[in-house]
């Protein structure tokens, strides 16, 4: 078993956390190596910004994505970056209201996933990230629920926890719902 995923936005966006809390899901709280890598353009806060997770069952797999079976864009100079990097038949997830043009491609599966909108709602846009990582768990099942909620009660700030984990909440519920949509 082994799932290539890039999440990408831009710096500011909590891409890299996002990161670490999917790996720290798999190698922590499930029985999975997980290999991290991430770029943050020289801009930081508002340039390219863009996350690797590789979750696999081989501790001496490849820790680079080879072939991409996920993509989360929170960003349009993301999508336009990275889609063309994803492979038929594979998964897109994006924020449709981060996007000025939405993908047309009918060989992928794709799913939007309204994050930043929700984080508004619930009063703190920096959790977008989170909404979206819920979301990506429900949608892909790649780690469980119960590992995710373990992975963001101990990789964000204390004062931060009960924010975040609402926001992953409504992340599960929309990604069921868009997979219900699907």
């Amino acid at each position: 078993m082994r799932v290539d995923i890039r999440l990408a936005g831009f710096g500011g966006q909590g891409i890299q956390l996002a990161g670490i809390l999917l790996g720290t899901a798999a190698a922590v709280y499930e029985d999975k190596y997980a290999f991290q890598t991430q770029s943050i353009g020289p801009e930081a806060r508002g340039g390219k910004s863009r996350c690797e997770v590789v979750i696999s069952d081989n501790p001496r797999d490849y820790p680079k994505v080879r072939k991409l079976d996920i993509f989360v864009a929170m960003s349009q100079e993301a999508l336009d970056a990275y889609l063309d990097d994803l492979p038929s038949g594979k998964i897109l997830i994006y924020d449709p209201d981060m996007m000025v043009r939405h993908p047309t491609r009918e060989d992928i599966k794709i799913y939007k996933v309204p994050a930043t909108k929700t984080a508004y709602e619930l009063g703190n846009k920096i959790v977008a990230n989170v909404v979206m990582l819920g979301a990506l768990v429900e949608i892909t099942k790649v780690v469980s629920r119960e590992a995710i909620r373990e992975a963001v009660k101990n990789g964000v700030k204390q004062r931060f926890v009960d924010i975040n984990l609402k926001a992953l909440e409504k992340g599960f519920e929309l990604g069921e719902k868009v997979c219900s949509e699907n």
